[in-house]
């Protein structure tokens, strides 16, 4: 009797390999029925016969490299490696990367695709547009893939801490509990991608950072993917500070919308500024999403349209003499 126990790599979401229920590891240990097993974490204990361990352990490297490089997993796909085919691969169109639990993480519109493909050609990127287009989502969904494709060590996540009526000052809590609810909406495009405790270890060794922009100051950001979220709303010394934190074998995504800037009417958006004095710079990509990539909820179009509507209407020139 030999008993083994079978570290998994660190790459491998274990959600995706154990399936539901632990579905997959039932359904690899029925196709293995001489050992037996026990899977928790990244670590599977094995026994059985030095021969059956030796097999059963060479499905599973098959299985979580196939995992890890397709990030996907099914029954079908199991039972072909394990009797040594080639799994079948349907891979949607267009698609950035599979998600939590095997989700797939697709780049919906024309503007995401836009934004999908002059990511592989530009190191600093603006993807402007209104609110529920998909652009910090295909954003971080990129610099997802870049991390796990190992083309960089980190993901820096950055938004300005510019208040919508609460001071800072004024909400409860230390500086993390003041700003986090600034952050969340890049916690829940991350936790979408990825599982929840491969995330945790992710942040706690520093692979993922997630700040607020004043803390980018002094830094040099090389091997990594930044993105920089809700950029309309840094002032123009803000957003030169963070343009030129740029490092070697880094990538910049700046994502916006200039119909919701917080700044107060006398300070110039820094977005704003940076794409008239940028325009026409090589190596600098521009996608300017608009409402036809709004993809939440259907309402959130007409809503967003109506505001433009009205917009309009107040900006039109009041006629002389009324």
């Amino acid at each position: 009797m030999t008993e083994r126990l079978v570290e998994l790599s660190e790459h491998v979401d274990t959600q995706l390999l154990y399936g539901v229920n632990n579905a997959n590891m039932l359904l690899l240990k029925n196709l293995h029925p001489s050992i037996h097993i026990v899977a928790r974490g990244h670590a599977i204990k094995v026994s059985g016969s030095e021969v059956d361990v030796n097999l059963f352990e060479q499905s599973l490297r098959n299985i979580e490299q196939f995992c890890i490089k397709s990030g996907t997993l099914t029954e079908a796909q199991i039972i072909d490696i394990v009797k040594g085919s080639t799994p079948h691969v349907s891979q949607p169109d267009h698609l950035i990367l599979h998600g939590t639990g095997g989700k797939a993480i697709i780049a919906r519109t024309h503007n995401q695709q836009r934004l999908t493909h002059l990511f592989e050609t530009n190191d600093l990127l603006f993807a402007i547009g209104p609110a529920g287009s998909g652009k910090t989502y295909t954003a971080i969904a990129l610099a997802v893939r870049a991390l796990k494709a190992r083309q960089v060590r980190k993901i820096i996540l950055t938004r300005p801490a510019v208040e919508a009526g609460e001071k800072l000052g004024f909400l409860p809590g230390d500086m993390k509990e003041k700003i986090d609810p600034y952050l969340q909406p890049l916690y829940d495009a991350l936790e979408d991608m990825i599982p929840a405790q491969k995330l945790q270890d992710y942040m706690q060794q520093g692979t993922i950072q997630i700040a607020p922009l004043a803390f980018m100051r002094g830094r040099t950001l090389s091997d990594a993917v930044i993105i920089l979220d809700e950029a309309q709303n840094t002032t123009v010394p803000q957003i030169k500070m963070f343009l030129t934190r740029l490092g070697l074998n880094a990538k910049m995504i700046v994502t916006g919308d200039m119909t919701q800037i917080d700044l107060p009417p006398s300070v110039r958006s820094g977005l704003k500024d940076a794409l008239s004095v940028l325009k026409g710079v090589k190596g600098i990509g521009r996608v300017e999403f608009d409402q036809q990539d709004i993809v939440r909820h259907p309402l959130v179009q007409h809503i967003v349209e109506a505001y433009e509507k009205k917009n309009k209407q107040d900006d039109a020139p009041t006629p002389e003499g009324v």
